[in-house]
């Protein structure tokens, strides 16, 4: 169902009201519905593979199952594990100052929780949130991507199956529509996607002061360094930019390889490549989602051609710009004039920078927005702890590429241009609950003694004691 402005605000009013309702959903509450949810994600994997197929042209299964469902399942798991441990008041120190009063804090639910979902994962990216918006006792309103209508009609229909709609509603449509949801004055609004739409995001925020955590993305280096072989920093990098094609907010962008060793690199890459895709149109390997990005990214393949680049193919086959199938493009002789170093690629396009000096490499990444994941390929423990000390990044990999993710028990989040705040596990149920402070007195009262006026022996006391 196509939505609009009017249905958007019904549908919020409608969940407002069911949380004054029920502001406080048990424990045992929160678990069913996750348990349901899960049923229902291994009940309906096998329709989701094929929607997400259809909306990629070819999408490979294991790429569905890896990167779409099975973190979901895995998700659910460690939060069902988590979850009355995560909800538990937490006792803090109250200080002589306060005693004898008890001091806690409680994890309270916000409300009602938007989530905006990009098309690259759309199972993992709408499902994962869900799953810490409902185990932190919020209603949740999804905005699917309307690049993905197959998978969006498979989505609406199981989730449709074990929530109503005033606990958890999907909504479609254009960007109209997403500017819409974005102006909703939900009581958290999490985004992911690109950093320009970011930017139009928390804009229509701002005015409902509405919190928001922002999943965008960036230009994410790989740093190869000279004490590990470029075999095995080809082995340990080929997967995270040929998963999805390259269509990951954390895939690598680009790489910074020992300038002797630039050759080695790519014959390297290309025989791994071969041996993980060996034919053309492979059922392994995942198509560009549309004409549009494909398009996009034989764009800016010609603009680095025109400005100076060499293009070598990780299949060693001409490109054929009819296939939304596109190898790896390894790219050498870059420079900043062109489109493939001033944005973020997402796409199996990859830059290779030559470098000499470590210190030049640390230098060109900070002198860029922060991106959202570094990748080090070095066994050597004080070069990456040099790296992790003087560089920025929401998250990095050391001797692997995008797999930090998966992480259950740790946040995810980018900084600066490539987002604010966190999700995933125990980051995601604090983001999507009020951590409020419950200060409690008993029937002995020590404020008294501070209570005007205030010249009394008791007061002067009391000062002297914690002025010192």
């Amino acid at each position: 169902m196509i939505h609009n402005k009017q249905s958007l605000t019904a549908i919020l009013a409608k969940q407002q009201l069911a949380y004054k309702l029920s502001p406080a959903p048990s424990i045992d509450y929160r678990k069913i519905q996750l348990m349901a949810l899960k049923e229902a994600l291994l009940s309906h994997q096998e329709a989701l593979i094929s929607a997400l197929n259809s909306d990629y042209g070819q999408r490979a299964k294991q790429d569905s199952l890896i990167a779409d469902i099975l973190p979901c399942i895995m998700n659910i798991k460690y939060t069902l594990k988590n979850l009355k441990k995560w909800t538990k008041p937490q006792r803090r120190h109250s200080g002589l100052l306060l005693s004898p009063a008890k001091v806690t804090v409680h994890y309270q639910p916000l409300g009602v929780i938007g989530i905006m979902v990009p098309w690259n994962f759309p199972v993992m990216l709408s499902i994962g949130p869900l799953i810490t918006a409902l185990a932190a006792g919020n209603r949740a309103m999804i905005k699917l991507s309307e690049y993905t209508p197959a998978t969006n009609a498979v989505l609406s229909t199981m989730l449709a199956s074990i929530f109503d709609s005033e606990i958890v509603a999907v909504i479609e449509g254009e960007a109209d529509v997403a500017a819409d949801f974005s102006a909703l004055p939900f009581n958290h609004l999490l985004f992911t996607g690109s950093t320009n739409i970011g930017k139009h995001v928390m804009r229509a925020a701002a005015d409902n002061l509405t919190p928001v955590t922002l999943e965008l993305g960036g230009k994410s280096p790989v740093i190869i360094t000279d004490d590990i072989t470029i075999e095995t920093a080809v082995e340990r990098l080929i997967y995270g930019k040929c998963l999805n094609a390259g269509q990951i907010c954390v895939a690598p962008d680009y790489v910074f390889c020992p300038e002797a060793k630039v050759e080695e690199f790519i014959k390297a890459y290309q025989h791994k490549f071969q041996t993980m895709y060996p034919n053309n149109e492979n059922s392994d390997y995942t198509n560009i989602i549309n004409e549009t990005q494909h398009q996009r990214l034989l764009t800016w393949l010609d603009d680095a051609k025109a400005k100076g680049a060499t293009v070598i193919s990780a299949s060693s086959e001409k490109v054929d710009r009819s296939s939304r199938q596109l190898a790896t493009q390894l790219i050498t002789e870059v420079n900043d004039d062109m489109l493939i170093m001033q944005e973020e690629i997402f796409g199996p396009l990859l830059p290779i920078l030559p470098y000499k000096e470590l210190d030049d490499v640390v230098n060109y990444i900070n002198d860029r927005p922060r991106p959202l994941a570094l990748y080090i390929m070095s066994f050597d423990k004080s070069t990456q702890q040099l790296i992790l000390d003087k560089t920025h990044s929401g998250g990095v990999g050391i001797n692997d590429t995008v797999m930090h993710v998966a992480a259950d028990d740790a946040p995810f989040g980018g900084i600066g241009d490539s987002g604010m705040g966190h999700y995933h596990g125990k980051e995601g149920f604090l983001t999507f609950s009020k951590a409020k402070t419950v200060l409690t007195q008993g029937k002995l009262n020590m404020g008294k003694f501070i209570h005007p006026p205030y010249e009394r022996f008791a007061q002067k006391l009391l000062l002297k004691i914690f002025m010192r």
